[in-house]
């Protein structure tokens, strides 16, 4: 029986292989399975517990996580690690050329968001909307700027700073943020990307935002979304 498991293993991943010397499809083999990218944008930020990883891609069962994490770690793209005490617990990471795939991620998701038939109300986790900042950013409208802004989504904190055209987001306490907002990633979705009021968000329990107010204000203005292509007639 093992060795029909195996062999069953080794067909699968055969089959999986283009024969095709394009880097593309080679990064197809190793990040194309369903739901691979999905685990590696969830440590763009750094490590994460499988608990962690389990809440925030709902859609994925725990049996499937495992095989993904397993054959990321395999190729090379994520490894385990152990937090030093008092957590003590087993988290898995990217290597230094998994973090590399940023790019691929982010990328995409810009040419996809083109797509008319992107649903951006869909539900959407604090990684995936703190990789939206550095995605759509517009250069042009934060070259002058030198702010630090703060995101805690439960309990998860993120400190982005925004200089020099970029913002640099870090999994952290953001303590010495001029505006920080607090909430859902859906309702920081809406507010930079979907225009809608932080007052009516506040009301809806999606987002709060505390600090500077011209900051509060001015925040969804350095981002944007790419325009959509019309519809297909």
């Amino acid at each position: 029986m093992k060795l029909e498991k195996e062999t069953n293993r080794s067909s699968a991943a055969i089959n999986r292989r283009y024969d095709d010397a394009c880097g593309t499809a080679h990064g197809l083999e190793l990040l194309g399975e369903r739901w691979a990218m999905f685990v590696v944008r969830e440590l763009m930020l750094g490590p994460r517990r499988f608990s962690d990883l389990r809440n925030d891609l709902p859609g994925l069962s725990a049996n499937v996580l495992t095989q993904r994490l397993t054959e990321l770690e395999a190729r090379g793209i994520v490894e385990k690690a152990m937090l030093p005490p008092p957590a003590q617990v087993q988290v898995y990471g990217l290597t230094d050329w998994g973090y590399e795939a940023e790019i691929i991620i982010r990328e995409l998701g810009r040419w996809a968001a083109r797509s008319p038939l992107h649903d951006p109300t869909l539900p959407i986790s604090p990684v995936s909307i703190m990789l939206s900042l550095r995605t759509l950013i517009l250069p042009e409208r934060t070259r002058s700027l030198d702010v630090i802004v703060g995101f805690r989504f439960g309990a998860l904190a993120f400190r982005g700073h925004v200089k020099n055209g970029w913002i640099t987001i870090t999994r952290a306490e953001p303590d010495d943020a001029a505006a920080i907002f607090t909430g859902t990633a859906p309702g920081l979705g809406a507010y930079v990307h979907g225009g809608v009021p932080i007052t009516e968000l506040a009301q809806a329990g999606l987002l709060h935002a505390e600090g500077d107010p011209a900051l509060i204000a001015l925040f969804p203005t350095l981002f944007q979304l790419p325009a959509k292509l019309p519809p297909k007639e």
